[in-house]
C-alpha cells in the first residue's frame, strides 16, 4: 500500500503522479517532508542514492511510526540494532550517508594471519556494540532490505532475484573503511545457463581490483550468498555457492574447522530443514595465482520465506506466524550473544504491537532473571513461550 506524506504543503500518496517532482522540489529547497502514518505526522529527510531521491526516517524516530509503516523500527530492547545504532552505525541527515564501523578487515597485509570464522560469541562481547562483526553486518543488510519483515501479502513474492536486488540497494549510501559499501560487496546474480558468459564477465569485472595490491596489502571483498554445499578440495575445503557454479572460494582447513564448531547450530538446522536456506557472508581475496580464498565467514539460517531464525523453537514460531496470516518483524541479534535474552519477533498484526519471546530448554537461571527484568522495563506488551514447560501457547 502506498504511504501518505505531507510534502511542500500538500498531502500526497507516494504513488501519485506528481510525487517524484515534489520530492525533487523539497530536496532542492531543503524542506523536510512528513510521514502521515500517525497523528501528529513525523518528520522525514530526503537523501540521494545514485541520482535517485529516497525518503528516510530521521534518526531515533523509527518507534514513533505506525507498526505497519515502512519507516517503523522496533524499540531498542527488542533488537540487537539498539546496541550498535549511534556507535557502529551513524547516520548523517545532511547528505543521507550512513557510516559503518567494522570489526573485520577489508584488506590483508602480507604478514597478517587469517582470522577464524566471524561471529564468535566472545567477539560479540568484546566489541560492545562499537563495531559491526561480519554476522552483524549480514543482520544489518537483511534488516535494511526489510527481509526480517513479513506481511501475508508477501507470500510467494521472494526469490533470489528479489533478495539480491534489495540487499544491493541496502548497501547504497553506506560508508565503510573510507569507501562505499556497495563497492566492496559482491552478491551472485541469478544463474541462467544461456547467459553464463555474460554473468561471468560481469563477475570478473566486479572482482578485477582484487588482483592488484597497494603497498603489499591484499584488497578484500565482502560476498553474500546461499550455501549449496561444503566440498573437499585436494588440500582444503570450499563452499559450493548457489548461483555461482563457475567460481570457487577456498576455505583453509583451520577456518573450515572453526566455522563448523562456531556455527554448529546453524548447520544442524540446515540439515534438518530442507525447505530453509543457509546464508553466508564472508570476506575473500584473490592471490597472485588467481585463487580466491576466504578470510572470515559467518552463517545465518533463513526459512523458505527468507525470514531469519536461530533455533527449532524460533523456526516453529515463525512458521506458525506465517501460517496464521500474522504480520510481524523478526528480531536480529547483531552483536548480542545467544546467552542474552532478546525477543524473537514483534507481532504487528492489525497495527497492534506484541513482543514475542521464546525461552529454550537450555536457558539458564541468569537468562530467565535477565528476561524478567527486560519484560518489566519494556513498554511493549509481551507474549512468552517457555518451550521447556510445554507446547506453544496461542498467538496474541
Amino acid at each position: 500500500m502506498a504511504a501518505t506524506y505531507f510534502i511542500n504543503g500538500k498531502r500526497m500518496l507516494s504513488s501519485d503522479a506528481g510525487f517524484e517532482n515534489e520530492l525533487t522540489i523539497a530536496y532542492g529547497s531543503k524542506k523536510r517532508p512528513f510521514c502521515c502514518c500517525m497523528n501528529p505526522s513525523i518528520e522525514m529527510y530526503i537523501s540521494k542514492r545514485h541520482e535517485k531521491l529516497i525518503l528516510n526516517r530521521m534518526p531515533n524516530t523509527g518507534g514513533y511510526h505506525h507498526p505497519e509503516c515502512e519507516s517503523y523500527e522496533m524499540p531498542a530492547e527488542l533488537s540487537g540494532l539498539g546496541q550498535v545504532a549511534g556507535s557502529a552505525i551513524k547516520e548523517n541527515v545532511e547528505d543521507g550517508t550512513v557510516t559503518l564501523k567494522l570489526d573485520f578487515a577489508l584488506s590483508k597485509g602480507a604478514s597478517r594471519s587469517a582470522p577464524v570464522a566471524s561471529g564468535l560469541e566472545q567477539d560479540s562481547v568484546t566489541t560492545d556494540g562499537k563495531k559491526l562483526t561480519l554476522r552483524s553486518m549480514l543482520h544489518y543488510l537483511w534488516e535494511q532490505a526489510s527481509f526480517n519483515k513479513w506481511y501475508p501479502t508477501m507470500d510467494g513474492k521472494r526469490s533470489w532475484f528479489v533478495i539480491r536486488k534489495y540487499l544491493l540497494e541496502a548497501a547504497k549510501n553506506k560508508i565503510a573503511k573510507g569507501g562505499s559499501l556497495d563497492g566492496y560487496l559482491y552478491i551472485p546474480e541469478s544463474f541462467v545457463l544461456d547467459k553464463k558468459d555474460e554473468i561471468t564477465k560481469r563477475r570478473i569485472e566486479a572482482m578485477r581490483h582484487l588482483s592488484s595490491s597497494v603497498k603489499g596489502a591484499q584488497p578484500l571483498m565482502i560476498i553474500v550468498g546461499e550455501v549449496k554445499d561444503f566440498d573437499k578440495t585436494r588440500f582444503d575445503h570450499k563452499i559450493v555457492i548457489k548461483h555461482l557454479p563457475n567460481f570457487d572460494i577456498v576455505l583453509n582447513a583451520d577456518i573450515h574447522k572453526r566455522l563448523f564448531k562456531r556455527f554448529a547450530d546453524e548447520l544442524t538446522l540446515w540439515n534438518a530443514h530442507e525447505d530453509s536456506h543457509l546464508m553466508f557472508i564472508g570476506t575473500f581475496g584473490i592471490d597472485s595465482a588467481g585463487v580466491a580464498s576466504f578470510v572470515e565467514v559467518a552463517l545465518m539460517m533463513v526459512d523458505k520465506n527468507w525470514l531469519p531464525y536461530e533455533n527449532v523453537n524460533e523456526y516453529n514460531l515463525v512458521t506458525k506466524l506465517v501460517e496464521s496470516k500474522h504480520s510481524f518483524i523478526k528480531s536480529l541479534r547483531y552483536n548480542l550473544p545467544s546467552t542474552k535474552p532478546l525477543s524473537s519477533a514483534l507481532d504487528t498484526t492489525k497495527g497492534d504491537k506484541t513482543a514475542l519471546y521464546v525461552i529454550n530448554g537450555n536457558a539458564t537461571d541468569e537468562f530467565r532473571t535477565e528476561l524478567d527484568e527486560l519484560l518489566a522495563e519494556s513498554e511493549v506488551k509481551s507474549w512468552v513461550w517457555d518451550a521447556s514447560a510445554g507446547d506453544m501457547p496461542a498467538l496474541p
